[in-house]
């Protein structure tokens, strides 16, 4: 149960600190997008050296799906680690909810374009951002000080220039929480559909790279 407990506590803080973010930002404007970013970016780093040795600080059911496919995370697991992700999310996003009860979208993420343009972007970043984890991560754990800066500054980074098109969600969780309490379901199938697709893109990616990527069980931190 420890590490399901992680995997909820550490996607409350992701969800609780990335979308409060974008609340208090839109509310006052004193955050900014980049201050937005830094805030995601800077929260997984975070839950990244507090939960990495518990968990492998997973905090996007992408991610999970990206492991197991890679053969680095048993398949009787992705379930529950997915229900932990989803249900500290959606307490996240609760609370903003009656912190904030003015936001309109709490934080969820929603396209500025097309549809499709929004559902390319968001499978590109997460496949970019599971290439970096697979490569930095111990077996399915992101742990040590190489997986925390190089996961959190990839993270701020693709959402400091996709953010305004399409949210740069990368994380089936962070998107449905706040849709599902917020009522705003309309594009949620992007934010579901394409994290998935892209973590599943990064495997073969990460074999035509490294021979071990497969199975592999240690990696320099």
């Amino acid at each position: 149960m420890k590490p399901l407990a992680a995997e909820f506590l550490g996607t409350f803080a992701l969800v609780f600190a990335g979308t409060g973010a974008i609340v208090i930002n839109d509310m006052t404007g004193a955050i900014t997008h980049i201050g937005v970013a830094l805030t995601f970016g800077l929260i997984v780093l975070a839950m990244i050296y507090t939960f990495g040795d518990v968990s492998g600080a997973h905090l996007n059911p992408a991610v999970t799906v990206g492991f197991w496919l890679a053969q680095r995370f048993p398949g009787r697991q992705v379930g529950a680690y997915v229900l932990a992700q989803v249900a500290g999310a959606v307490l996240a996003s609760g609370l903003l909810r009656l912190l904030f009860p003015p936001s309109k979208l709490l934080g969820a993420t929603q396209p500025a374009g097309p549809l499709m343009q929004s559902f390319v972007l968001e499978t590109v970043l997460t496949a970019l951002l599971m290439l970096v984890i697979l490569n930095v991560s111990t077996g399915a754990k992101e742990k040590g000080t190489t997986a925390g800066i190089a996961v959190g500054a990839v993270i701020g980074l693709e959402a400091m220039f996709a953010g305004p098109i399409s949210g740069a969600s990368m994380n089936p969780a962070r998107s449905l929480a706040p849709a599902l309490i917020s009522g705003h379901l309309d594009a949620l199938w992007i934010y579901l559909l394409a994290p998935v697709l892209g973590a599943a893109f990064a495997v073969p990616a990460c074999i035509c790279a490294r021979e071990n990527c497969c199975r592999k069980q240690s990696h320099a931190n």
